[in-house]
């Protein structure tokens, strides 16, 4: 048996048909035409999502930052405002000459006449208990 060669088809050569291929290769193109934007506008708008997204996680990094660094900052500031209300109330006290004749004697063991100042060291405190051996 033999394999039977197609023949190939003829088509019609009216004006019906010139008019249907036309059409189909507009179709056709069209088509392709729309494929190609939606292909150029899913690009675009994707590296337009890449930036938002990547601009938003930059700004919370730095955002992250900026609050760790006013907590320390803050900290800072309350401490520095602590020895402030220290060194004015020193201020206060140094302005008073009983106090500075107290602290003259304290701190550099200076005395009026006829006055022996002794200094007595602080009992250590025990940091353990001796060890009971049994």
């Amino acid at each position: 048996m033999g394999v039977k060669k197609i023949k190939p088809i003829t088509s019609l050569e009216t004006n019906y048909m010139k008019q249907q291929e036309v059409h189909m290769r507009r179709t056709a193109k069209r088509k392709k035409l729309l494929i190609r934007r939606l292909s150029v506008f899913l690009i675009l708008t994707m590296a337009l999502s890449y930036l938002v997204i990547s601009t938003f996680i930059f700004r919370t990094d730095v955002l992250e930052t900026k609050k760790k660094e006013e907590a320390e900052l803050e900290k800072t500031l309350a401490e520095l405002e602590k020895k402030q209300t220290m060194l004015e109330n020193e201020i206060v006290k140094l302005n008073d000459d009983d106090y500075i004749a107290k602290l003259a004697r304290s701190e550099y063991f200076l005395s009026e006449k006829g006055e022996i100042i002794f200094n007595i060291p602080e009992p250590k405190k025990k940091k353990k208990e001796d060890k009971v051996s049994y």
